[in-house]
């Protein structure tokens, strides 16, 4: 049941505090695409405040889809500054919404769209940041997000780093027995995940260090051997198994650099550092300590879209 503008104001309701409905938000603009749904810049029409909303459509038995929702309900209580916040869930019309905290500044692909490489200060800030995140997927939540790449690594104005889709790639594959398979960006995936492998934890670290290595060179780390271009899908798929991984160019990195980025993409699972041992990394250290704020950054930026009033 939507709630009335004078019950919000006169109550001075949080959206978390009642449940809501598609009669309560309005439609702004598409903000986002891909094959797990559409997010949408929404705003509450009692409170003002702005979400971005996501919905999934979901073609299930009622019983799977009960359970869906549920599921997302409990990662409401998601406590960590470095996740992006779900403050609910609900279903309408075969479609599945998930109403998120709107991250003013787009994602990291945006901001590389803009500045092309990302100096190692701010990479060692935006790391550390990732990092806390996936040690409290990983180590508090007990999941394996599985689809870490740019776009999934989002940004405010304030130079907050944090990682959404979390819920979708785990809580929702899961529920309708998709565990092992395909679920993810083939792009940035470990070698034991496109082989068909057992995997764990530390595949997150491998999409990790691909997307770090790519914020530093301005590319995607695997191209072809003429050096131009891009790879086929199969070629891609062949490259990380086949091939060793791709490293930091150490005429033009520091040696900390280039050891995290070796660190994170090693082909033997277990030969890679956890979120908690890179957390301790030198490269990270390094800019500990120092008066360094990815908001420097993310001011000098364009914002990737103007809100209408």
């Amino acid at each position: 049941m939507p709630i009335s503008e004078d019950c919000a104001q006169s109550t001075n309701l949080k959206v978390e505090d009642v449940q809501l409905s598609m009669d309560d938000l309005e439609m702004i603009q598409v903000i986002g695409k891909g094959s797990g749904g559409v997010v949408q810049l929404v705003r509450h029409k009692w409170v003002g405040t702005l979400y971005a909303l996501k919905g999934i459509q979901m073609n299930i038995q009622e019983s799977v889809r009960k359970q869906i929702v549920q599921e997302l309900k409990i990662n409401q209580a998601t406590q960590s500054p470095h996740i992006v916040l779900c403050h609910q869930s609900f279903y309408h019309n075969g479609v599945i919404y998930l109403v998120l905290e709107y991250m003013d500044r787009g994602s990291l692909a945006d901001i590389i769209k803009q500045v092309k490489t990302i100096l190692e200060p701010y990479l060692a800030v935006l790391c550390k940041q990732v990092l806390e995140g996936l040690l409290y997927l990983h180590h508090e939540r007990h999941v394996i997000h599985r689809d870490i790449k740019p776009s999934n690594l989002l940004v405010n104005r304030k130079g907050e780093v944090k990682i959404t889709d979390f819920g979708v790639s785990a809580v929702l594959a899961s529920s309708m027995g998709q565990r092992d398979t395909f679920v993810g960006t083939y792009n940035y995936m470990a070698p034991e995940r496109i082989s068909g492998s057992s995997y764990d934890y530390k595949s997150d670290i491998w999409s990790l260090g691909l997307v770090i290595l790519e914020c530093a060179i301005g590319r995607f780390p695997y191209i072809p051997s003429e050096g131009e271009g891009w790879l086929s899908f199969y070629e891609l798929l062949e490259a990380i198994v086949d091939q060793p991984p791709p490293s930091a160019p150490a005429d033009q990195f520091s040696p900390e650099f280039c050891s995290f980025i070796s660190s994170c993409i090693q082909k033997d699972p277990a030969e890679r550092m956890s979120a908690s041992e890179l957390l301790n990394h030198p490269f990270i250290k390094k800019f500990e300590g120092m008066d360094l704020d990815l908001r420097t950054l993310v001011e000098s930026l364009e914002p990737p879209m103007n809100i209408p009033e």
